[in-house]
């Protein structure tokens, strides 16, 4: 029993299925994990192999306790216990090689144990869903042989009618020769039609693949040109992004915008998508252009502060210097006229320093407020040259508009056109199709009469 086989199932898995296709009725209830686990009872063992055996060669369980009728039987109720026992047991040692199972033994139905009765009913229950599976295998087959049966039978039943027709349609009266040959006369001539129009459907064929490639190019341009327009959406985003900090590589980013509109005028789309964003470059750049007036006036703020400031300062500077010279005329009051007259050169010393530091202010002064101004006329002038693209650009898309216009009245009367060729294809297609039917049913039997 160590080499098994077959799996040794779980004791769980092994009462659910006899529960479910093994016992019947009560049984099924009654039993219980603890029936085979930790010590199986005998009773129930018993009880499984004989249901076992019912459903493999319906042999009832009650037949085990009949004792043979022996005339040189002695006391024959004493048998009767150890009969069904030995009965179950032949009959278990019959059926269990076919199970692999070989070492079946008497003790394993009066005092089993739980590993040899578990790895006997995982065989008995591998057997069983061996034999289910082939037996649902030999019904299909059952159920496929019967019915080849049937259409066997059909089949010879249709063969028998067939050869009695053919039977009767061999001989052909000489009335019917005539009619015979209108027939293959007007096969002939419907031959012949069916191979034009053939003809005529290959051209029509031709014609809509034609019409279809041409399609298909404009949807591949459309395409091209719907990546371009996100192109340029994602080039304006860098370049809203660069306006104020960067003007060289803003127009240096315009002209290349320049370039790209005039690559793409000739496409549909983008002219809607185009005045759109178009729109949005006026709206920043009336935003750019308040932004800018804004600036100006903070300029002109700060110039008003700083000179506040200068003068505060230079005040500032004329007290203190004062101070100190009404500190040094007090001490000058004390000392000698020579110390006088040096405090007087030293005045005088100050204050051409204080005035040369009053230029150098004032020039740096003017050199910033012109600075400033510079830079405002170029800011003016770059508000110009966007006004003049801004009115270029604003012609190029009306002129788009006008061709997108034009395109779309040509690709609806197209499309129009395709519509209206391909409905006359339908219809010939259906009767063309109608008119073969007609003739081919009219070959079969001219084909069948000629046979007879």
């Amino acid at each position: 029993m160590a080499e098994n086989t077959f799996p040794v199932y779980s004791v769980d898995a092994i009462v659910n299925f006899y529960r479910n296709e093994v016992l019947i009725g009560q049984e099924s209830k009654h039993l219980t994990k603890s029936d085979l686990a930790p010590v199986p009872k005998p009773e129930t063992v018993q009880i499984l192999y004989m249901r076992v055996l019912h459903l493999l060669y319906r042999f009832r369980p009650e037949c085990h306790a009949l004792v043979p009728l022996q005339e040189n039987i002695q006391y024959p109720t004493y048998h009767e216990g150890a009969t069904a026992i030995m009965s179950v047991y032949t009959r278990m040692r019959q059926f269990l090689p076919m199970c692999l199972v070989y070492d079946f033994s008497l003790n394993d139905l009066l005092a089993p144990k739980k590993q040899k009765t578990l790895t006997i009913l995982s065989a008995i229950m591998n057997f069983l869903h061996f034999r289910k599976e082939r037996m649902e295998l030999m019904l299909e087959k059952q159920a496929r042989f019967r019915a080849n049966m049937d259409r066997l039978q059909a089949y010879n039943k249709g063969v028998l009618e067939a050869e009695k027709k053919i039977e009767m349609l061999t001989v052909i009266p000489p009335e019917q020769q005539a009619e015979a040959d209108e027939l293959a006369a007007a096969l002939s001539e419907l031959q012949a039609t069916t191979m034009q129009e053939y003809q005529e459907m290959n051209a029509k064929n031709d014609s809509i693949a034609e019409w279809k490639a041409k399609i298909a190019e404009k949807t591949q341009k459309l395409a091209q040109i719907k990546v371009d327009v996100s192109n340029l959406k994602e080039v304006i985003g860098k370049l809203k992004s660069q306006i104020v900090e960067s003007p060289e590589e803003l127009k240096g980013q315009m002209e290349k915008m320049r370039e790209n509109v005039k690559n793409i005028k000739t496409s549909i789309e983008e002219t809607d998508e185009r005045v759109v964003e178009l729109q949005n470059m006026v709206q920043d750049q009336s935003q750019i252009e308040a932004e800018i007036q804004h600036m100006y006036s903070l300029l002109q703020d700060l110039e008003s502060s700083m000179n506040s400031t200068k003068q505060r300062q230079e005040e500032n500077q004329e007290l203190m210097a004062l101070y100190e010279k009404k500190q040094k005329e007090l001490k000058s009051l004390c000392i000698e006229e020579g110390q006088l007259k040096r405090a007087l050169g030293m005045k005088l010393d100050k204050q051409c320093k204080q005035n040369i530091r009053r230029q150098k202010k004032r020039e740096m002064k003017e050199q910033h407020i012109q600075e400033v101004m510079g830079q405002c006329n170029q800011i003016h002038q770059k508000r110009e040259e966007m006004a003049d693209k801004i009115q270029e650009i604003s012609s190029e898309t009306q002129q788009l508009k006008a061709k997108t216009k034009s395109l779309r009245d040509v690709c609806s009367k197209e499309t129009e056109k395709a519509q209206a060729l391909y409905d006359t294809l339908s219809t010939s297609m259906d009767e063309l199709h109608r008119r073969i039917e007609m003739h081919t049913a009219d070959l079969n039997f001219s084909k069948l009469s000629t046979n007879f």
